[in-house]
């Protein structure tokens, strides 16, 4: 399998399909997940003729279950170090949730001269927790929950995760994919418990306002307005505010997995939004 080794000897798995010499397109995935959680999207825009790239994060998927470095920082350093490793240059950046802070982070620190446009959908910017600035976020009781959650019981909190409120399936009247779930829960037991713990603060408490302040690259945000998971009122809908040109594009009664529920439409204006 195809890893690269960081600069603190961290091995990071990545996929990389499609033509070399093809406009690359790189995503980054949500928490606790994997690059798997890009399967309709990645298998998609290698269709079209793009080069398609994901990597596990750190302690994520069949990446290094290292213990230490679970932050933005390093996970933006990983990312560089695969972008570097691969060369690519004028890559599109989609990250969702998580991946979209990890997406962000990484344009402003390390993107300089590789990066054409950047994505984020359900992203966690500005900052999830709520703080006497931030005052729409979200209290640090409910971080808290998550934490004991998953020290408590790992497995059944994913699963109750991925069944209720990540894609909506507990809304009235929603079809449920017991494959999605499965495959939500797969991906995120595959990574380490102690990554995916730190990594809630790391989504929850970073304050992303002056990297969004400092984006030059076309951007898009994308949101669901039932997003149960990152609620758009404190995210999407400041970001776009902060990235200056940004476009914003809201999708009604959409959850947070979108990408699974609806790939047909997210993919659609993805490719609009790469090809303009």
């Amino acid at each position: 399998m195809p890893f690269v080794t960081t600069k603190d000897g961290v091995d990071i798995f990545y996929k990389d399909w499609g033509p070399k010499d093809a406009r690359p397109i790189v995503f980054h995935h949500g928490w606790p997940l994997s690059s798997d959680d890009w399967d309709a999207q990645m298998l998609f825009f290698v269709q079209k003729g793009f080069r398609v790239v994901a990597h596990d994060r750190r302690g994520h998927g069949r990446s290094t279950q290292v213990s230490d470095g679970h932050d933005m920082d390093h996970y933006a350093a990983d990312v560089a170090a695969v972008v570097e490793h691969l060369d690519l240059r004028n890559a599109v950046h989609i990250g969702h949730s998580t991946g979209g802070g990890e997406a962000l982070h990484y344009v402003v620190k390390h993107g300089k001269g590789r990066v054409g446009k950047l994505v984020m959908i359900g992203a966690v910017p500005p900052i999830m927790l709520k703080t006497e600035a931030n005052p729409g976020g979200l209290p640090r009781e409910v971080f808290d929950g998550f934490r004991a959650a998953l020290a408590a019981d790992r497995a059944q909190f994913y699963l109750d995760v991925a069944s209720g409120p990540f894609f909506g399936f507990n809304r009235p009247g929603a079809k449920v994919s017991q494959g999605a779930v499965q495959n939500w829960w797969r991906q995120g037991m595959i990574g380490s418990a102690k990554a995916h713990y730190d990594g809630i603060k790391a989504f929850s408490e970073t304050d992303f306002t002056d990297d969004l302040k400092a984006v030059t690259v076309p951007t898009l945000v994308m949101h669901g307005d039932d997003d149960q998971i990152v609620p758009i009122a404190d995210s999407a809908l400041l970001s776009a505010k902060l990235v200056k040109g940004a476009q914003l594009k809201v999708y009604e009664k959409f959850p947070h997995g979108m990408c699974t529920t609806h790939p047909d439409v997210i993919n659609a204006d993805l490719l609009a939004f790469v090809q303009t």
